[in-house]
Formats: structure tokens, sequence, C-alpha cells
């Protein structure tokens, strides 16, 4: 690079030059920590073990385990396109974090690699977009993405377990809900969708708002009702999470997803739910007399009432107990109202408790809402035909991709790396007795300027102090997290 860029020079500064040089430099030096969690939990040597790898061996350069990782990881610092790869493919940072390679072995060039260990099939820099997309091929056949979802879900349970003891939570709230992912072109199974206003998949997703941490998602068209496959998903995904990460699961839910079905399913297995139910004629009727204010003026903090009812919706097999919660809202003539359902009873957990339960909903919004945000998801899988391979023109332009399929890989790969981003938060947290979000986390830890020294053997990674700081904390927290497959 310092042979064939000339230096740069300010109008500002006379006395400031910008010199390229042939340097192990990195802005990218947070993929060691992210590398450093994914070795923690143990995730991708799980993924790797349930996943056949369908290449020849003999023409294998990436194993399956670094393509993963690089897959992850990228996407972690936030490098969204496939052709990202090819621009990093020589960065020290993430060809030390995705090689199985140990050593100084990950920053040698092939032909270096070739002198000391005499072996040719050796990776020269990342895997290149092409290998990536036949990474996401392999993983969108339907049994390895379940291998991915249940990856999602392990990722928070041994989070969970290496930080308890090996013990799994008591109590576990699932928070469901549809998540909006705008495309921009006419990816299969994406759709205008009216309530959002825009083409978009409107994939379902799960998480748990005590704990920051997801559990599942899975890709739907653009235009389904939003309640669309929630009896499936659901239901194997309570008994997942009684397996994995609790001992008892409760669902909470939107408007949107109170159906017979569901409900009934639930009810059928004792699990507890509460969800918000959509304001209809006849329960506006219902809450009529209940719309009053006290005589007398008003305290300055704002008042909420609750009346318990039972109900029966024309499409519900029986009645169950909703609880009308009125509200005050500062400055309006009007009160405000709205419906919960439940199954639990009012000895088990009183109206109040109840309200309170269920605005721990704001907590997974703000998850699902960094999902979205930070982690960016670029849904872009298209079965679009190569019109030309290596400067000519293809001698098939067929295409078997299923492109849908691939889509889901992709945003299941974005729920890994935000898991694995959550674990480095909550140490964080931990280190710091701080809040953190993604962003900052990203911003303040992960994009991390570096410069890799080969020293004898070894490696050298130098940061700067300022980051060294937040890096010292966050490593001791870490080295205290391992998760034991048999505890």
């Amino acid at each position: 690079m310092g042979e064939t860029l000339a230096r740069l020079s300010a109008d500002f500064n006379g006395s400031l030059r910008i010199e390229p040089r042939p340097e192990r430099l990195t802005s990218e030096a947070g993929a060691i920590v992210l590398r450093e969690v994914l070795e923690r939990v143990g995730i991708v040597d799980w993924v790797a073990d349930r996943i056949p790898d369908p290449r020849d061996p003999a023409l294998i350069t990436h194993p399956l385990a670094e393509l993963f990782r690089t897959a992850v990881l990228l996407f972690a610092q936030g490098w969204r396109d496939q052709d990202d790869a090819d621009a990093l493919r020589d960065d020290p940072a993430f060809r030390l974090a995705v090689s199985e390679r140990k050593g100084i072995s990950p920053l040698l060039s092939r032909a270096a690699e070739v002198r000391k260990n005499k072996n040719p099939a050796v990776p020269d820099g990342l895997a290149s977009q092409p290998t990536l997309s036949r990474l996401y091929g392999v993983l969108a056949r339907p049994e390895n993405r379940l291998v991915l979802r249940e990856a999602v879900l392990l990722t928070a349970a041994r989070r969970q377990k290496a930080m308890r003891g090996g013990h799994r939570l008591r109590y576990a709230t699932i928070d469901v809900d549809g998540l909006p992912i705008d495309v921009h072109g006419h990816q299969p199974g994406s759709a205008h969708n009216g309530h959002y206003r825009g083409r978009i998949y409107h994939p379902i997703v799960a998480s748990i708002a005590e704990t920051g941490d997801l559990l599942d998602i899975h890709l739907r068209e653009g235009n389904v009702h939003g309640a669309s496959g929630a009896l499936e998903f659901i239901t194997s995904l309570v008994d997942r999470v009684e397996r994995e990460l609790c001992q008892v699961a409760s669902v909470r839910m939107d408007a949107g997803f109170p159906e017979e079905k569901l409900l009934a399913a639930l009810e059928a297995r004792s699990t507890p739910y509460v969800a918000r139910v959509r304001n209809n004629a006849v329960l506006n009727e219902m809450a009529v007399p209940f719309l009053k204010r006290p005589v007398g003026r008003p305290p300055a903090e704002p008042r909420v009432w609750f009346h318990e009812m039972e109900y029966q919706a024309g499409s519900w097999s029986k009645q169950r107990r909703v609880v009308l919660v009125v509200l005050e809202r500062p400055g309006e003539l009007f009160l405000h109202h709205f419906w919960l359902i439940t199954n639990w009873t009012r000895e088990q957990i009183g109206n109040e408790e109840l309200l309170n339960l269920y605005r721990e909903r704001g907590a997974a919004e703000g998850n699902f809402g960094e999902l979205k945000s930070v982690l960016d998801p670029a849904l872009s899988s298209a079965p679009r035909p190569k019109s030309h391979y290596r400067g000519k023109a293809p001698k098939k332009r067929t295409t078997s991709v299923d492109s849908f399929a691939q889509n889901e890989v992709i945003i299941l790969l974005h729920a890994l790396a935000y898991n694995v981003m959550h674990v480095a938060r909550v140490l964080m947290e931990k280190s710091t007795g701080r809040g953190w979000s993604l962003l900052r986390l990203r911003e303040r830890v992960l994009r991390t300027a570096g410069r890799a020294i080969l020293h004898g053997r070894r490696v050298v990674l130098v940061i700067g102090t300022a980051s060294a700081k937040l890096w010292e904390g966050l490593w001791r927290e870490l080295q205290g997290l391992r998760f034991q497959a048999n505890g």
C-alpha cells in the first residue's frame, strides 16, 4: 500500500502529512473481545458439530467454524454487506478473531505459511463474499435453520448459567412481538404493509425483557397478520426455554396475539400469560360505567383505576379474566383506557401487579429496537441469476437459491450477533456500574483502533490507553465467564 499511494497533505495545517504504510493496523480490535465471548459460551463448536459441511474436504480453505465466526463478527461490528468481508480480508483483528489457527499463523500470508508449515490449504485473509454466500446456502437448509434458532436460545441460556453458577433461572417471561424489517427491492416474501407504510418482512421475535436476551426469531412474509404462526412459535419456544433457561416460563404479548387457539394451548399446558386486548364495541360499552373521575379536585399525580371482569369474545370458547385499566393523562379531559387478559387468578397476581408486569414489555421493545437499529439487518437476498462469471457469460443462468430461507439465515445470524454483543454489554455494566446501550458498546469498546505487532512467536495487539481502561474491566469480568457443558 505504501508503494502505490502517495502522501497526503492538509491545507489547514501545512505540517500535517498522511502517509499510508503496510502495517498491521485495525479499527476493529473489538472483534477479539467478541471471539473471546464466543469461546466462553462455546456456541460455535456446538453449531459446527450439528451442521454437516457438504464441501469436498480436499478443497476447503475456510473451515465451517471460521465462516460462522466471520459472519457473526462482521454483523456485530456493524458490517452489513457481504462485500465488506473483501474490504476487511487483511484486517489483523478480524483475521485473529475468526481463525482456528494458533500463534502468529492467522497473520501470515499464504506464501509465508507455505514456507513455514508446507501447507498450501490455508486462508489468505477473511473469506470472500462468494464463500460467505455459499455458507448462507448451506445454513438455509431447513434442518440447519433449526440449529441456528436453537443456537440463539442456547447463547442466552449459557450466559445465564455461566453467570449463575450453572443454575437456570427460576422464572422467565417471554416477550413476543412482530418486528417490521424494511427491504429495498422485491425480495421473495416481502410485501407492502399498509400498517407500517412500507415494503417489509414481518418476522416474529421473542426475548426476555428483564435480562435483555433474544430467544428466537422466525422470518415471515411482509403482509401477514401479527399473530400468524404465533401458536407454533410460542408453544415450541416455551418448551425449549423451560428445558434450557428457566424452570417456569410465562408469556407476555401485544394486542395482536390473543386468539383462541393460542390462548387455549397456553391454558392447556398451564403456561401463564398476559396480553393486551384490542378495544372493540363490546369492550367499550363494558368500560363506559367506569370512565368517570371521583368527585373532587384531582391530585397532582395522574391516577390509575382497575376493574376486573369476565369476558368472552365471539371467537373464544369460554369466558376469561380481563382487567380494565383506566388512566388519567395530564392535560387531557377524557380518561384513557385499555384491557388486559390473563389466565392468572386474582389470588396469584393482583390487578396493579398485572399492569406492572405488562409494562415490562417496554424493555423488550427496546431490545427489539436495538436489533433493528444497531444491528440493522439487510435482508437483501434475491434469486438474481449471474450475468457474468470471471468476465465471461455463465454457462447456466438458472439458480436454485431459496432467497427467503437465506434471508432468514441472515436475520438469525444477526440475532446471534446481538446476543454475543449483549454478553459483552452485561459484563461492561458489571465492570463500570452503569448502563450501556449496544450502540455505545460498539462505539466505545468494539470499534477500537489497534496495531498488531509480531514479536517472536507472539502477537501483541496495541490499543490506546482510553480503550485499555474499559477493556481491562471487561476482560476481568470475562475471565470469570465460562459455560460448563455438564453444568
